[in-house]
């Protein structure tokens, strides 16, 4: 699914809170952060583009999916000949801040398929409509496969599915399979994925898939709308920790764990209760984050292996047999042993707190991560 193109880059202002919120391990103030960004997401505008062959009833779909007659005040201008002569935007109550783009039919000139994609600027629109009546045209094949190319998603719709029944000597379950088997094999040889495909009447908006298409498209939007600030909000967080893991590797390598809050580098107990307080998920920087969230604070604290450290035992195993009986006891025989024992007792314990310091993080990430996606439920 392609992004909103307002979301291309998160707003300075944003990814800057974002980045000192996190730096300070300020998990609550990362939750607002993100609620104000997806707050103004949701309303950010949509464009959507009704397209396909002249004459396939691109007008009265978009009267019909306004929910208005042809002989409204708003509604799109329908006829037998050809009406859309240039690219007309409509709006409708039921998809706020979202812009239908009835662009002219593909036939309804002389240009290339090339030319009539340059001139309706394709690059623009979030998401495509795909209208076809009778056949379903090479044009549209080429069309489906071009948007496919721009990463964009699209519907194939066939209107006019009254006259269709009406004519057709099958029955109406086999038709509407006759008409989906032809649009998806069309596509198929030209390499296009599978399509939603939607068999609806402009004259009936309530029957077939018109209330499939309604509730597809309302979720389609709203996906267009968040996955820009969500890929955004994302790659920012994972900055963040990924910077402030690399600032306290530093410091174990230099054994200043009293700027980690760490009075008593041996006992790691007391040194992943650090980190956790370091990166916001201490049991109380949980609860008030779940609590803002609505949350239950379990379901957060289930994501972690750094909840104790038999927790991170049971989830590390490497970090387990590197911290056993018999590796301590080793050690200990080993700090007897002059620059070599003082050598490899140190490495060890900067390995466990760097193991630690990684656990603790890919924590933080995957709690950030079930907050993006419940901010959004």
């Amino acid at each position: 699914m392609p992004y909103n193109m307002g979301w291309s880059v998160l707003p300075k202002e944003v990814a800057i809170n974002m980045e000192k919120a996190l730096g300070g391990g300020k998990l609550l103030e990362v939750v607002s952060v993100v609620k104000e960004t997806l707050k103004t997401a949701s309303s950010a505008p949509v464009n959507i583009a009704v397209t396909g062959d002249s004459g396939n009833g691109m007008s009265s779909f978009i009267n019909a999916l306004q929910g208005i007659g042809q002989e409204e005040e708003d509604s799109a201008p329908t006829g037998v000949v050809r009406t859309t002569q240039v690219p007309t935007r409509y709006f409708s109550s039921h998809f706020p801040n979202v812009v239908l783009r009835d662009l002219p039919g593909i036939g309804a000139g002389t240009q290339s398929l090339g030319n009539y994609l340059q001139e309706m600027q394709f690059s623009l629109y979030d998401l495509f409509i795909i209208i076809a009546s009778e056949q379903f045209s090479m044009n549209l094949v080429k069309l489906a496969k071009i948007i496919q190319g721009l990463g964009k998603k699209f519907y194939i719709v066939w209107t006019k599915l009254d006259r269709d029944i009406s004519t057709s000597a099958h029955l109406k379950e086999r038709l509407l399979k006759n008409i989906q088997e032809n649009i998806r094999e069309n596509l198929q040889k030209e390499g296009v994925c599978k399509p939603n495909i939607f068999l609806v009447s402009s004259f009936d908006p309530l029957l077939h898939d018109f209330p499939k298409l309604r509730s597809t498209l309302h979720r389609d939007i709203s996906d267009t709308r968040y996955h820009g600030p969500l890929e955004n909000l994302s790659h920012t967080y994972k900055k963040a920790i990924n910077d402030k893991v690399i600032t306290c590797r530093k410091k174990i390598a230099s054994k200043s764990f009293d700027t980690l809050g760490i009075w008593n580098a041996d006992d790691l107990e007391e040194s992943l209760m650090a980190y956790r307080l370091l990166f916001g998920i201490d049991d109380e920087s949980l609860q008030q984050m779940a609590q803002s969230m609505g949350k239950p604070t379990e379901e957060y604290r289930a994501l972690m292996k750094s909840r104790d450290l038999n927790t991170v035992h049971r989830g590390d195993w490497l970090f387990f047999c590197m911290n056993c009986n018999v590796v301590s006891c080793l050690c200990l025989i080993l700090r007897c042993i002059p620059l070599l024992g003082g050598f490899v007792f140190n490495s060890l314990r900067k390995w466990k707190h760097r193991r630690l310091l990684e656990i603790v993080a890919k924590d933080t990430k995957d709690i950030l991560k079930k907050i993006l996606t419940d901010s959004i439920l």
